[in-house]
């Protein structure tokens, strides 16, 4: 019976089994009734068009949606895979079916064309979609049966359940990989005998056998092992892009072919030898590049491996174990000897030794005790506390560490980007150069047989592939090194552009000092109650604040919190409130010029003063000291190339002090966080690439507006959200092994493509001249692309120098 295709998913049915639909004077057939569903969904929403753009191409006809959606609408699920932004929800998902950018564009005009969905974006390498949606308009559950409808599968994104699809396919590309190395193992065997038999004579029943076995051994190399470069070349093709994949499966097929002639005539010789060759030596390129990522992978399993998945939390006088999704801010838990921090906190009760070598490289035991934060990824080492959670488990440290590395890796930078688009046109010119050497050599020396070796070298003796990894070996080495030592990129691409910046510009209190200036001097002028004032400080973040606040606990006992009223952060002045009656104040010099209160002061001291209706009754004077390592790591960083520059709210005698201490020249001191912003627009109005790296919510503008944004890890959330790399450890000597790693990898992709494209000059003349057969030309296109990797691991030893 005849088979008929479907209108949308291009699959081929016998009549009878066809939905038949007649459109004017067009006859429609449709598989299922999800198809046609599917047809005239795409038809009335005006997406039509996706017919075009998948072509030919098969699709998964439209499944049945699933009965049981409601499963995505429990409480348990939304507290595990949603979370809240802004009001809205947010939930990424794996999208199942995806074959090219059409499925891509489809499920995304599908999903905007929903209404309560905010943003819908998917990522085509790796499938993952981020989906943002009101609540109050629709369910997740709906999501999701939408995609159904429309022929694909979706279900949450799991970074373990992404792990075993890594793992799957390392272990399906290991298999192939062995296949490959057996049959060339054997392979090698039996052509020794056929190029022995050639010089020395053979008896052509002897050679048809060798022939025969050499044939066994590459079809399954071929067709088993080459597969991946069958299915590369298939979608490179089907998006009108000729890949590294085209190449190789062409000058294999044509040599598989070739052979098979030759044995069936008996006329010729066979190359099935280099057929298994080529395709296993350019196979272990591939297998490299799985690795590489398993190894990625392996980056975020060292961070969040043994991760327990419920902790202790304490209720009254009651111990329960909480799910770590479940626990809030404010929950109260125990930990033990050898327990990981899950959640972000505070320590109550207790002290002990914990190791925080996973985040922040250090390898001795911090100690840390009651007031001290600790962060998720450390390891309690000696003793039992308890602690408060000042984060959810979505938002604490580690969480957010491993989100940010997952997108890192899938971001890529511009020279990548200009690296694919040569290499694309690199391998069109390849085939025509083939196909004008087939001609040339045939044309002039009318052999067949040497006119289509010689092409066939030339096909696989040029190498996109080593083109092609130049950028993404050195990149996934460069963002894993950091990761290593507490630098975090949020993008690839950042590497980049740190690399080619000209300007530094470091924010003074906790970045380029310590953050926690010490009272040195007190002065009382009147009497007045202490614990408005420590009431007041404990309302602020700012360094100047606690400071005021630590001296408070360490001079005084029993120290009470009185409710205020009213309170209010002044931004770079200081904090107001109310107490009953009373009108209170705290601040630095410009709130005291506010207030038209003149006072004499050291030239390197920062001042606190507190002031109750509108008379001051104390004066506290602070000193704040440079990082450890702070004036080295800023004369290399000034080595490198930068400039660099201090941006501070401070008083100009207390910047200028500072600056000296470091060896810092150019300094803008008395800013108000636009003032900051202004400055990175006046660096950028010549033309400069900017970086900005400071701490507190007052960098938070100019952060924004820098080029590359580096957030110290402890600093506030506010900086970290819109920062480019985040130094978890907070040195300053990590803002300079930041900028050298940089560098180092940009050189490295720089002396990566210089490789991959003097190795392709060099060698396809030779190719195109007849002074290399394929055998030569598969292990010399698999040595260049081993040459990229090697070059690229290279630059962990930037930190050995």
């Amino acid at each position: 019976m005849k088979k008929i295709k479907c209108d949308h998913c291009h699959l081929e049915f016998t009549e009878d089994v066809m939905i038949e639909e007649r459109e004017g004077e067009q006859i429609r057939y449709f598989c299922c009734k999800g198809c046609q569903g599917v047809y005239h969904l795409l038809k009335s929403e005006g997406l039509d068009t996706f017919y075009d753009k998948v072509g030919n191409t098969t699709l998964q006809p439209a499944a049945t949606v699933d009965a049981n959606l409601e499963k995505y609408d429990t409480e348990g699920f939304i507290q595990k895979y949603v979370k809240e932004v802004d009001g809205f929800c947010e939930v990424s998902l794996i999208i199942e079916g995806i074959h090219c950018s059409a499925c891509v564009w489809l499920n995304e005009k599908v999903l905007y064309k929903k209404e309560g969905i905010i943003e819908a974006s998917i990522n085509y390498t790796n499938h993952k979609a981020k989906i943002v949606w009101d609540p109050e308009v629709l369910k997740l559950s709906d999501i999701i049966a939408t995609i159904q409808f429309i022929g694909y599968n979706a279900y949450p994104y799991d970074a373990k359940i992404q792990e075993e699809r890594i793992n799957k396919t390392r272990r399906d590309y290991y298999a192939r990989l062995l296949v490959g190395v057996f049959a060339t193992m054997n392979i090698m065997w039996i052509a020794v005998a056929q190029y022995v038999g050639y010089f020395t004579g053979i008896r052509a029943d002897y050679k048809n056998i060798l022939n025969i076995a050499e044939f066994v051994l590459a079809t399954p190399t071929l067709f088993y092992t080459g597969w991946v470069y069958f299915r590369g070349a298939y979608y490179g093709l089907k998006n009108r892009h000729i890949n590294m994949d085209f190449l190789v499966a062409t000058g294999a097929t044509l040599a598989y072919i070739y052979s098979i002639y030759a044995m069936v005539t008996q006329h010729g010789e066979v190359y099935f030898d280099s057929v298994t060759m080529i395709v296993t030596f350019i196979f272990i390129g591939k297998y490299l590049e799985v690795l590489s990522k398993k190894k990625a992978v392996d980056t975020l399993d060292k961070m969040t491996g043994t991760l327990p998945t419920e902790v202790i939390v304490i209720e009254g006088n009651e111990k329960k174990l909480k799910n770590v999704e479940e626990v809030v801010e404010g929950d109260i838990i125990e930990v033990t000897p050898g327990d990981k921090i899950v959640i972000d906190g505070v320590i109550l009760s207790g002290e002990g030794s914990f190791d925080e070598s996973s985040l922040t490289g250090e390898s001795h035991p911090v100690l840390r005790k009651e007031g001290d934060e600790i962060i998720s990824g450390t390891v309690s080492l000696d003793s039992v506390i308890r602690y408060k959670a000042v984060k959810s488990f979505e938002n604490s440290m580690l969480s957010t560490i491993v989100t940010l590395l997952e997108e890192s890796v899938t971001k890529k930078p511009k020279i990548e980007k200009l690296a694919n688009e040569i290499s694309g046109y690199f391998s069109v010119t390849i085939l025509l150069i083939a196909l004008a050497t087939f001609i040339g050599w045939y044309y002039f020396e009318g052999s067949f047989e040497h006119a289509l070796i010689v092409a066939i070298s030339v096909i696989v003796i040029a190498c996109p592939c080593a083109l092609g990894l130049a950028t993404p070996v050195a990149t996934l080495v460069g963002i894993g090194e950091g990761a290593k030592r507490g630098i975090l990129f949020k993008e690839a691409s950042f590497l980049e552009t740190m690399a080619k910046s000209d300007v530094l510009l470091l924010d003074k209190t906790g970045t380029i000092t310590e953050g926690k200036p010490k009272v040195i001097d007190y002065k009382a002028l009147e009497p007045f109650d202490i614990n408005l004032l420590y009431a007041l400080v404990s309302t602020s973040k700012h360094p100047i604040s606690q400071g005021v606040k630590r001296y408070l606990e360490e001079h005084h006992e029993a120290l009470e919190l009185p409710e205020l009223e009213e309170v209010k952060n002044i931004e770079a002045r200081g904090i107001r409130a109310k107490y009953q009656e009373q009108e209170l104040a705290g601040g630095g010099l410009k709130l005291l010029e506010e207030m038209g209160i003149a006072i004499a002061l050291d030239e390197d001291k920062s001042i606190f003063a507190f002031i109750v209706n509108g008379e001051p009754k104390a004066y506290f004077y602070l000193q704040d000291s440079p990082k450890e390592g702070a004036k080295e790591a800023i004369e290399e960083i000034r080595k490198m190339g930068l400039e660099v520059v201090m941006l501070t709210g401070d008083m100009e005698q207390v910047a200028q002090k500072i600056a000296s201490e470091v060896g810092i020249e150019k300094v803008y001191s008395g800013l108000m966080p636009q003032d900051k912003a202004a400055i990175v627009d006046r660096y950028h109005e010549e033309k400069k690439i900017v970086i900005m790296a400071g701490d507190g919510i007052n960098d938070a503008l100019a952060l924004s507006k820098s080029d590359i944004a580096i957030a110290m890890g402890s600093g506030a959330d506010i900086s970290v959200e819109v920062s480019d790399v985040v130094l978890i450890d907070d040195k300053i000597t990590s803002l300079k092994d930041a900028v050298k790693l940089s560098k180092a990898t940009y050189r490295n992709i720089k002396q990566n493509l210089l490789l991959s494209l003097t190795y392709n000059l060099l060698t396809v003349p030779l190719a195109v001249a007849g002074y290399v057969i394929p055998l030569v030309a598969a292990l010399s296109m698999s040595l260049s692309s081993l040459l990229v990797v090697a070059n690229a691991v290279r630059i962990k030893s930037v930190f050995k120098k």
